[in-house]
């Protein structure tokens, strides 16, 4: 039977991403984060984080590694709003580049996570088959073990550093990135856009791109806004084990490693760094909650 050329168009006339959202849908979600108290606390924590990380070299009053050993364990004063350590170095210029190292190293962390397992995410929900089941085994093997274990292994086997525990957190952090956007990528896969954009001839990787990831974009991140503060946590409880940055390196962690040999006397050498870590993991988990309202259809009406 001969196909028209309406015939030839139609098809492509469905084959358009699933999830674009027109100007005003994105004011029903800016209204929607406008209205949530804690959603905009935790935005602007967050915001005065990443401005003191960025502009660390322009906040701090002094080298955060520079010692002073006639000005250690002082106390806040003019000079050293939050005291010293015990090595005269300033707490308030080692906390503000501390953000740089912790917020930033957790941001790669969560970035490479991110991109690794959509991609295999996407990749074994849409191909399926072979591929579906060795990606997934693999997941299973991945999760039958804690992640912060293996995370100690892989960190064990290839030294302390930062970099090998940013190596070892992405290495076993992907796995519920991958289960949950293989679910949305069979789900997606059934539509009728996804399957006239087969019958069209349209490449794969263009498919998976502009047709399955747009639909996994609002579920990926709420899930890595709200996994940042747990990457912290681990980072820095890795650090604190001394397996991560290593002195002098300004890491909130390790910053609290340094400070537990005088937790008698100095108590703020720890609690400083600590406290620092807890209003970042507070704030993404504001904003990862005030995210997923804003996208939730049911949330949306009320």
């Amino acid at each position: 039977m001969a196909v028209s050329t309406a015939d030839h168009k139609s098809p492509t006339k469905l084959a358009k991403p699933a999830v674009k959202l027109t100007a005003p849908e994105r004011f029903i979600l800016l209204k929607q984060l406008r209205k949530d108290t804690s959603a905009l606390v935790g935005l602007v924590l967050l915001s005065v984080i990443v401005v003191m990380a960025v502009f660390a070299n322009q906040i701090a009053p002094y080298d955060p590694i520079k010692t002073d050993l006639l000005l250690g364990l002082t106390g806040p004063s003019r000079d050293h709003w939050l005291g010293t350590d015990s090595l005269g170095r300033d707490m308030f210029s080692r906390i503000v580049h501390g953000a740089r190292w912790s917020l930033g190293a957790a941001a790669i962390a969560s970035l490479a996570i991110v991109v690794l397992g959509v991609s295999i995410g996407i990749i074994a929900g849409f191909f399926g088959g072979i591929i579906d089941s060795l990606l997934m085994r693999l997941v299973d093997v991945l999760l039958a073990f804690p992640s912060m274990i293996l995370a100690l292994a892989i960190v064990g086997m290839l030294g302390p550093s930062l970099k090998n525990v940013l190596i070892g957190m992405v290495a076993v952090w992907w796995v519920d990135y991958a289960r949950i956007v293989r679910g949305i990528t069979l789900r997606v896969a059934q539509n009728d856009y996804v399957e006239a954009a087969h019958c069209c001839g349209c490449h794969p990787t263009r498919t998976m791109i502009r047709h399955i990831f747009p639909n996994v974009i609002p579920t990926v991140a709420v899930l890595a806004t709200l996994e940042l503060g747990g990457l912290i946590l681990a980072i820095s409880g890795l650090s604190f084990l001394g397996l991560g940055a290593q002195p002098p390196t300004p890491e909130w962690g390790a910053m609290i490693n340094d400070g537990r040999a005088f937790f008698l006397n100095a108590p703020q050498l720890m609690f400083y760094p600590g406290m620092a870590i807890s209003i970042v993991v507070l704030a993404c988990n504001l904003v990862g909650d005030g995210l997923r309202d804003a996208l939730d259809p049911r949330m949306r009406s009320r």
